[in-house]
Order: structure tokens, then C-alpha cells, then sequence
């Protein structure tokens, strides 16, 4: 039994009995529930009780043991003066208030609905089941989690807002300047993300915004500061890029850091952080003004337009640099696209309108509809329990779902879970 439990009861009614009354015989009703305060204080705000046919107005405080009051010291804390029930699951000691009146209190244990208790038990306590409710989940109703699925897609933005206005703050809100770091770290895919966003982080983008019209000093300037040109290699195109960075260095103060950062190990020639690090080179160098622009897309054909550019000849026919390979366009693959479009595209697109005060159409989310779904693990196994996974909305509600409920058992907190209990 936990604490959150207690809450669910109250918030909800979850009672066997209509006739209450508290540990010295009052009569109990309760009115409104209040406020769940998820702060400081008592735990519901503004409830309205009445004790013996008396309205009183004021706080409600819960716990697994009614002497856990004085466990946590709340006869010291004047945010409790205002206390007019004490809600436990078992009442083990009488609580004072200052004018030495006992604090009414209601145990829960005897009065909470059978079948909720044995429902919460057996999510709460199942431990075999990959989520809680797998042997159960396909039951509920399809257009409930629908519903569900939706709230967790805001959810996963508002999550991946967190990291976006970390580095808004740290550019001076400089929407272009984020844009192209987050771009970065999606060209590395997981292995490479980070190294690829030290490599963005490591370049003041006034200097993106100076040579991205030269598209041998954008890639110059790319290679350098990833530390790919300190080797001596004797090819003109290497020579080129060198000497354009070695001006770029001197004139920008630009510190490299090293190319030890990025990973090939194990990892497909299309992946290597070379070819990748050509790429973003292409496409800052491709669109000017690729932050208006992506913007201002409404239809997700218009984003795979954007993310079709080409890149220079030399690397149409290498995958270092150091050795010559069968030529190929080595042009970003949809799956590739609709990577950079859930991870960095419409995340940032959902911040930027939230801080434009613009409130978000059925156009955002018909983007993310449009998209397939990932595959993974956890997708499959959704897939395997009756999920239905209709596109890549579904998919990233469907990895919140398993990773901030399903995995720390907030079945209280989950529409699914809340269905599934009072079922």
C-alpha cells in the first residue's frame, strides 16, 4: 500500500460504504474532495466536509499510519493548522491539534471498494508482467487509448521541451542557432549524438551564419572543428579544406575538438560520422534560411523536399577519407528524415509556437500522424499485446507509456491503469 493510493480513493470516492464516520464516531460526507496539492502542505486544498452535519472548509491530510503526523512533524508546521481531516489507511494513534481537540480522521482500510483493492494488488504487486497491466490491457476500450495515447504525445513534447529550452537559454533564444545543434545530434543517431552536439556546441553559429554561402568553408569549418583534418593526407580535396580552415580558425578563435569523439566501431558505412558530418555540411549549405523554412511547412512531403540535397562529389565516391569507394548519392533515407522530423522537427516546432503564444492546429498533429511508427523492442511488444500502432505519434506516446508509468507502476496516474481498476 502506498500513498498514492490513498489519494486515488479520496480524489475518486472509491468507498464500500455511503455511511462514513471517523475514528470517534462522526458522521462523515464529503462534498468536494478538494485540490490535490502536489506541493509543500497538506495533501488536498479547499475541501468542503461535513462532520456531523456541520460544513467545514478547509485541508485534508493523508497517511499510511495516522501516527506518521508526528513522524513528520506537522504539529510544528503551521501550513497544517488548517487540517480538518486526517485520512489513513490505518488509524494506530490519536492526533492533537494545538488547542488540544483530536484531529478527526478517517480510516480507510475497512470502507475502501473490494474489488479496488484487489485490482490495485494485482498491478501493484505483479512482478513477472513486462507492464502491469499486460494480461488485462486488451481489454480496454480502443477509443480510450486512443485518447491516452494523444495526452502522452503532448506529454513527450513538453519532456523533450525541457532539453530544447536548455539550449535556447544558453544561445539568448536564437531559434536558428538550436536548430542546427539539435539538427547535429540527430545526424549522429544515438552513438554519435553526442559527440555531434559537442561538435555544434563548439562553433558560435554567427560563424554558421558567415560561410554557410561557401559550401567548401561550411565544410571545411565542419571537418576542422570535428578534428578530421590533423592528419597529413595527400589528396587536393583534403589540402583544400585544411587551408580554408586553418583561416577559419585564426580569424573565428575556433577550438577543434578531437576527432577521437565520434564512433565507427561496428557501425554502417551510410552512419559513419564522416558521411554524416558531410551531410549536415550540405544542408546548412542548401537552405539558407532552413529555420523559416521548416517552420513554415504544413505537409510532410514538403520536409522530405527540404532533406533532398545532394553532397559534394568527393564524398559521393568515399566514406573517409582516406579510401576511395563505389560511387552513390549517399542522400538521406525517410526513414532518416522521419527521425530528424519526430526528434528534433516538430519538439522544436512545439516549443517555438509555445513561446509565440500560438496555440497548436490539427496540422501539427496531422505531421506526426502521417509518419510509421518506429521499430524497436518495446514497440514490438506493444504490437505483440493487442496495441495497435498506427504511426509514429502512437509509437512515441507508446515509449513514455512504458518508461513513466508502465516501468514505475503509476497505474494511478494512467487513464489504462484507471480503467483496469474499476473495471
Amino acid at each position: 500500500m502506498n500513498e498514492d493510493f490513498l489519494y486515488y480513493v479520496w480524489q475518486y470516492k472509491l468507498f464500500s460504504s455511503t455511511s462514513l464516520s471517523t475514528s470517534d464516531g462522526l458522521k462523515i460526507h464529503i462534498k468536494k474532495a478538494g485540490t490535490h496539492n502536489k506541493n509543500e502542505g497538506p495533501d488536498f486544498l479547499n475541501a468542503h466536509i461535513e462532520l456531523d452535519n456541520q460544513l467545514w472548509v478547509g485541508n485534508v491530510e493523508m497517511h499510511l499510519k495516522s501516527s506518521d503526523w508526528y513522524l513528520h512533524k506537522h504539529e510544528e508546521d503551521v501550513n497544517y493548522d488548517a487540517v480538518i481531516l486526517h485520512v489513513v489507511w490505518d488509524y494506530d494513534a490519536d492526533i492533537f491539534m494545538k488547542n488540544n481537540k483530536a484531529l478527526p480522521t478517517l480510516e480507510l482500510k475497512n470502507v475502501v471498494e473490494n474489488n479496488i483493492l484487489l485490482n490495485y494488488k494485482s498491478l501493484i504487486y505483479q512482478k513477472q508482467n513486462w507492464i502491469p497491466c499486460e494480461n488485462q490491457i486488451d481489454l480496454v476500450d480502443g477509443f480510450l487509448v486512443d485518447n491516452w495515447l494523444e495526452r502522452l504525445y503532448f506529454e513527450r513534447l513538453e519532456q523533450k521541451s525541457t532539453f530544447i529550452k536548455e539550449l535556447l537559454n544558453a544561445s539568448n533564444y536564437d531559434f536558428e542557432a538550436v536548430l542546427f545543434q539539435l539538427i547535429a545530434k540527430n545526424f549522429g543517431l544515438k552513438i554519435n549524438g553526442d559527440a555531434f552536439l559537442q561538435l555544434a556546441k563548439s562553433i558560435d553559429f554567427s560563424v554558421v551564419r558567415k560561410v554557410r554561402f561557401d559550401e567548401n568553408k561550411l565544410t571545411a569549418l565542419f571537418f576542422g572543428q570535428a578534428g578530421f583534418l590533423e592528419d597529413e593526407i595527400e589528396d587536393s580535396y583534403d589540402k583544400e579544406l585544411k587551408k580554408e580552415y586553418e583561416y577559419l580558425k585564426h580569424k573565428h578563435q575556433l577550438k577543434p575538438i578531437s576527432k577521437n569523439t565520434f564512433q565507427f566501431f561496428r557501425m554502417r558505412p551510410q552512419n559513419f560520422p564522416t558521411i554524416r558530418i558531410a551531410q549536415l555540411a550540405a544542408l546548412f549549405f542548401t537552405h539558407q534560411n532552413l529555420f523559416s523554412r521548416l517552420m513554415s511547412i504544413s505537409k510532410n512531403e514538403d520536409f522530405y523536399e527540404v532533406f533532398n540535397f545532394g553532397i559534394q562529389e568527393f564524398w559521393q565516391t568515399h566514406y573517409t577519407f582516406e579510401k576511395s569507394s563505389k560511387k552513390s548519392s549517399k542522400k538521406l533515407t525517410k526513414a532518416f528524415i522521419d527521425l530528424i522530423l519526430i526528434n528534433t522537427i516538430l519538439p522544436l516546432k512545439f516549443v517555438y509556437l509555445n513561446n509565440r503564444n500560438e496555440f497548436l492546429n490539427d496540422d501539427f498533429l496531422k505531421l506526426i500522424k502521417q509518419i510509421k511508427p518506429e521499430k524497436n523492442s518495446v514497440i514490438s511488444k506493444f504490437s505483440d499485446l493487442k496495441i495497435g500502432v498506427k504511426n509514429a505519434m502512437d509509437s512515441q506516446a507508446l515509449l513514455t507509456l512504458k518508461n513513466n508509468y508502465c516501468t514505475k507502476k503509476r497505474c494511478l496516474q494512467c487513464a489504462i491503469g484507471n480503467t483496469l481498476l474499476r473495471k
